[in-house]
């Protein structure tokens, strides 16, 4: 039986916010922004659901049930985070991670499903023909992916497109980087 995790990477500074404190943590409809795509992951189903932080604590804002992940190397970029959600699922022995985005509170738990429902060894979701986030990649490209800079999976999709599969999904991709964003999805 394959066995997927569900990784969000919660661990970015969001440094162009210029908001009060930390985006992840700053209310969206009356919850912190990054409360939004882990319960989508967690609705989803998913065996497990990682949360990879860095930058600020989340602790205090995470439902239970949620392994919860601290990427030190954060400031060296998303790959870092990557690398930190895969090496937990390859630990707890799972086939694939769908990994997601802690700032796009409007992707839902369908497009995760969607995604990690997917058979091809990188699933990548889109919305009308645009590809985005979640992306499920199975344990044989794993090695393939890069432990530094701030890309995540791209440069493989890029690489490799045959072994990718596009999947739609319904939902909002936009990721929430600045406060016009949070007014503007609010």
């Amino acid at each position: 039986m394959v066995t997927t995790a569900a990784v969000v990477l919660a661990a970015g500074g969001g440094t162009r916010f210029g908001g009060d404190g930390h985006k992840l943590l700053a209310p969206l409809r009356g919850r912190p922004l990054v409360a939004w795509a882990v319960e989508a992951a967690v609705v989803a189903g998913l065996d497990e659901v990682v949360v990879v932080t860095g930058a600020v604590p989340l602790d205090e804002v995470m439902p239970p049930g949620v392994t919860l992940v601290h990427n030190p190397n954060w400031a060296q970029g998303m790959a870092t985070s990557v690398s930190v959600g895969v090496r937990v699922a390859e630990a707890r022995g799972h086939d694939a991670v769908v990994i997601g985005l802690g700032d796009q509170p409007l992707v839902p738990a369908e497009a995760w499903q969607a995604v990690a429902a997917a058979d091809a060894a990188i699933a990548v979701a889109t919305y009308d023909g645009q590809r985005g986030n979640p992306v499920r990649l199975s344990r044989e490209v794993w090695a393939l992916l890069p432990d530094s800079g701030d890309e995540g999976a791209r440069g493989l999709i890029r690489s490799r497109p045959d072994l990718v599969q596009a999947v739609p999904c319904p939902g909002e991709p936009a990721d929430v980087d600045t406060v016009e964003d949070l007014t503007r999805w609010s």
